[in-house]
């Protein structure tokens, strides 16, 4: 992938985990949270295996899926 467009993704994935601090809606805050992750992990893959990236932002990605798929329903 270009490395221009593997930094544009990398800067969304910070617009999208600090645009999920902004938000009040839990369900919101997770959906925007959870691309945010995916968008680190497409970075942290494209940018060398960058597993300290990879690893965390998988695992919350994963946490944010069963909180919107199982989780208790308010």
């Amino acid at each position: 992938m270009n490395p221009e467009i593997t930094t544009y993704i990398g800067y969304s994935a910070s617009v999208f985990i600090v645009l999920s601090f902004i938000l009040k809606d839990v369900r919101k805050i997770r959906v925007v949270n959870m691309i945010g992750c995916i968008c680190f992990v497409i970075y942290g893959v494209y940018n060398g295996m960058l597993w300290p990236v990879i690893i965390p932002n998988g695992l919350i990605c994963f946490i944010q899926v069963y909180h919107l798929l199982l989780g208790k329903k308010s």
